[in-house]
């Protein structure tokens, strides 16, 4: 009797110590190696192709040198994204610089030509010389689901090729930049970024590029930002083209005012606020098209303008030496007009997230 109980105890500790050990690659273990497998493969494929990018300014934000008469210095992230030596970088890292040199994780340094930079989305191209470089893939962020792996590169504070992963927290994010204008389709990802990650490359598993790091929200945790690689993509090719963005620009600053429901109703508006008109430029095509203040414009080109940024979007280089109908609210009275826009100049552009700007 003792034999067989210490029999059917032995063969019921063997079946319960099985379910508590599963074989090998079908537990968590087996899950993490393969998820450091593919964030290893990934950046190591693309590592080669991240450079730090060290930017000299003769003036900080409108201030002079420093006493002892050295320039200011910055830094920041970028990758070579084809082989003759084209860099996709941030505009703010580089833009008003006074001299940029490419550092190379191979330790080659090379100065780097400002092809074009383009504040409004926070994107510009450099070049350096084509010298025996290795260039990223570009991916498609248009099939990037949330959830997905993402893994970032840069070099924060000046650290060479860091490298730190998570996953795709949300998409259809917009972004203010620093022109004032939104930047639309920007990835939100918790793939850590600090300071010097700006305009690295970040990545999926199979190591193409889908976004370019942008920004973070320094009191947050794990809340940072990529611009879309396809938005990358459309700007680089213009930017290297004709080494700007044209964007159309009317000559007037606004605010964002809601409708008085009697006269929304009234007229059947589509929307429940506009653009109430508080300045109008001299000489500009607002002027010419009979614009004044106090007008509240509901409407580009047929399109709806709830708001500021909903003019921004419209306002596109297609528009440019074409007559668009212009629709406005002028006391109780709803009346169009055409207006031609003129192309935008970032001299002309205010800057900043206030409730009132320019366009």
């Amino acid at each position: 009797m003792g034999l067989r109980m210490h029999r059917i105890a032995s063969r019921w500790e063997a079946q319960t110590d099985g379910r508590r050990r599963p074989a090998a690659g079908d537990d968590g273990e087996g899950l993490l190696d393969a998820y450091s497998k593919a964030v290893t493969v990934a950046s190591a494929k693309v590592s080669p192709s991240v450079v730090n990018i060290n930017v000299r300014h003769a003036r900080s934000r409108g201030r002079p040198q420093s006493q002892s008469g050295q320039e200011v210095r910055g830094s920041g992230s970028g990758f070579i994204f084809t082989p003759d030596g084209f860099v996709l970088t941030n505009s703010h890292v580089v833009h008003g610089a006074a001299g940029i040199d490419v550092l190379l994780p191979d330790g080659r340094r090379f100065p780097a030509e400002l092809i074009g930079d383009d504040p409004d989305t926070d994107l510009a191209v450099l070049r350096i010389p084509p010298a025996e470089l290795e260039s990223v893939t570009l991916g498609d962020s248009g099939s990037i689901v949330v959830g997905q792996l993402a893994i970032a590169i840069g070099n924060p504070y000046g650290f060479q090729c860091t490298v730190t992963a998570g996953v795709i927290s949300a998409l259809g994010r917009s972004l203010r930049s620093t022109s004032g204008r939104l930047i639309d389709n920007v990835m939100q990802t918790d793939a850590a970024l600090n300071p010097g990650n700006s305009g690295g490359p970040l990545i999926n598993a199979r190591g193409e590029v889908i976004g370019v790091n942008t920004a973070m929200i320094l009191p947050a945790q794990g809340i940072c930002f990529a611009i879309a690689v396809n938005t990358a993509k459309f700007v680089a090719s213009r930017l290297i083209r004709d080494g700007r963005i044209r964007r159309g620009y009317i000559g007037v600053a606004g605010q964002n005012v809601p409708l008085p429901r009697r006269v929304s109703r009234f007229h059947r508006l589509p929307a429940e606020s506009g653009i109430l008109v508080v300045s109008v430029e001299e000489r500009s095509a607002a002027q010419r098209a009979g614009i004044r203040e106090g007008d509240v414009i509901l409407s580009f080109d047929s399109q709806p303008t709830a708001g500021i940024d909903d003019l921004h979007r419209l306002l596109t280089e297609t528009r440019l030496g074409f007559p668009s109908p212009l629709t406005l609210l002028r006391g109780v009275e709803v009346i169009t007009i055409q207006i031609l826009p003129e192309e935008s100049h970032a001299g002309r552009r205010e800057s900043g997230a206030g409730s009132q700007e320019s366009e």
